[in-house]
């Protein structure tokens, strides 16, 4: 079967986060990683944020948000004052837990205005979680007054994309490719086996 196992889920994520980490966090020098408490977001979190640090030699700090904390954990994100932001949330959660604190998370931030780029996981993107919390005009406001961005993959041709998010007043959100990041035939099966039990049919040359 082409289905990983939840090693592999692990190790997929460390594959990830070391994209994320050195192509998409590498422009900043101070890094906040919010997520949810569970091990799959820790792995691509720990990934990244080695990642990023060994290449910038920048500070990176994780931040865990769990019912009843966002609003404490988004003042201690505020106190840290980064550059960038990346919401992490994904994992093994139950995908609406994930999203419900994704939109608390959302609008906590809008709350605080902290003025921070943000990027946001290809997981909650895909399980609409930013459009659900663009129903609310203060994170529509918050997210039009920053950068936004989503990184998602490209699973025929091997591809991390990175993406520009513009939000429009109404909340709808358009995309805008920045760049096309290569990865490994080995992270690329993984890739395609974790989101739709597929095994790669292309080979490195």
């Amino acid at each position: 079967m082409a289905k990983t196992t939840f090693a592999e889920e692990v190790y997929l994520r460390a594959l990830t986060g070391k994209v994320v980490g050195e192509h998409i966090l590498g422009v900043y020098n101070k890094v906040a990683v919010i997520s949810v408490k569970n091990i799959i977001c820790s792995a691509i979190s720990a990934a990244a944020e080695a990642s990023f640090v060994m290449k910038t030699q920048g500070r990176a700090a994780h931040f865990v948000v769990e019912e009843g904390t966002v609003k404490n954990v988004v003042k201690q994100v505020e106190e840290f004052a980064p550059n960038a932001i990346i919401l992490m949330f994904g994992g093994e959660t139950p995908i609406e837990e994930t999203k419900k604190l994704f939109v608390e998370t959302l609008k906590a931030l809008a709350e605080t205005d902290l003025e921070a780029d943000i990027i946001v996981h290809v997981r909650i993107f895909a399980a609409r979680g930013l459009e659900e919390a663009l129903k609310d005009k203060n994170v529509v406001d918050y997210l039009q007054s920053n950068e936004v961005y989503v990184y998602t993959v490209d699973l025929d041709h091997g591809f991390v994309l990175f993406n520009d998010i513009y939000v429009e007043d109404n909340g709808e959100v358009v995309l805008s490719k920045i760049s096309e990041i290569p990865v490994t035939v080995e992270h690329a099966d993984l890739l395609n086996r974790s989101l739709r039990d597929k095994t790669v049919e292309w080979k490195d040359m």
